[in-house]
């Protein structure tokens, strides 16, 4: 009679959030046996739930035992808070010393850990708008998403000097209706406003969270995913582009409201680079892997992530 497999075991930092919920209930529903690393020790479903505080460097010492499979998703929003000087340190601290603390405990247990896979963001390219079409040859941005990305990467990039199977999943901007940079924008949506953010020219790479969730689940399974991949759909669109899709989408005849860029950068700062510039994002890698993209067209993504 044949063995039957053992179950992989994830254990994922971050699982309560955005990317993190829906992953988890995909492997879930795939057979995993999955846990968090959480700084509150609350049940998560049929998730065991072991606690962590990295700022304190502290992890619970039974937490990575037996684990396959590491799934980086921790962070502080980027887009949450102006980015004062102690808030680009909590951005900072929260992604790259984060992975500092899992590769310490990793080594100093000799847990035998199959492969490390973190979060990244297309960020990593730089807040810059131009017909650049990034591919993960390019070099990080020495600007401040560039450079968090770089850290993150570098921090995850330990694991593989350690013969441990290492992957990064650089993110578009995620469609998501419930706690999203698109959820943010169907608000005033719903009402018939859609704001066009400076000159609307910018590109804005985006990726539905089914597909974002399938990369990782693929990143899990293919053993020959190794590096940096881009995540964000085939299809490259302008920021007002994405807004007259949207309209389109929800059925609304649609008052588009210029925000001017001096606006946002009185009120968000720096930070307004996020949405006042992008450019295109190459996926050429991760469909060369053998990935397939459910959401090539952004008004499939969008009827689908609203509508259900």
């Amino acid at each position: 009679m044949a063995i039957a497999e053992k179950k992989k075991s994830i254990m994922i930092t971050g699982g309560s959030g955005l990317v993190g919920r829906y992953l988890t209930s995909l492997l879930l529903a795939e057979g995993y046996i999955v846990s968090h690393l959480s700084r509150k020790q609350d049940q998560f479903g049929r998730v065991r739930v072991f606690r962590w505080d990295p700022g304190n460097q502290f992890v619970d010492p039974e937490a990575l035992k037996g684990t396959d499979t590491i799934i980086h998703l921790a962070g502080a929003n980027i887009g949450e808070k102006r980015w004062t000087k102690e808030r680009k340190e909590e951005i900072r601290k929260s992604r790259v010393d984060a992975a500092h603390l899992i590769y310490r405990v990793i080594e100093e247990n000799r847990i035998p850990l199959k492969a490390f896979i973190s979060a990244s963001a297309v960020g990593y390219y730089g807040s810059v708008t131009s017909e650049t079409i990034f591919t993960e040859k390019e070099q990080p941005a020495d600007d401040f998403l560039g450079t968090i990305c770089r850290e993150w990467e570098e921090a995850a990039c330990m694991f593989e000097k350690t013969d441990i199977r290492t992957v990064r999943i650089r993110t578009a901007v995620v469609l998501e209706k419930n706690d999203s940079a698109l959820s943010r924008l169907l608000i005033p949506a719903r009402a018939g406003i859609f704001p066009r953010f400076g000159n609307g020219r910018q590109y804005m790479p985006w990726i539905h969270i089914e597909d974002l969730c399938r990369i990782y689940l693929k990143a899990i399974q293919d053993d020959n995913m190794i590096g940096a991949y881009n995540a964000a759909a085939p299809a490259g669109t302008t920021h007002i582009q994405f807004m007259k899709t949207l309209a389109r989408v929800m059925n609304r005849s649609g008052l588009f409201i210029p925000v001017p860029s001096f606006v946002l950068q009185a009120i968000l700062g720096e930070m307004s680079s996020v949405v006042l510039k992008g450019s295109r994002i190459s996926p050429e890698k991760i469909i060369k892997a053998g990935f397939h993209f459910k959401f090539e067209k952004l008004p499939d993504a969008l009827e689908n992530a609203i509508n259900f």
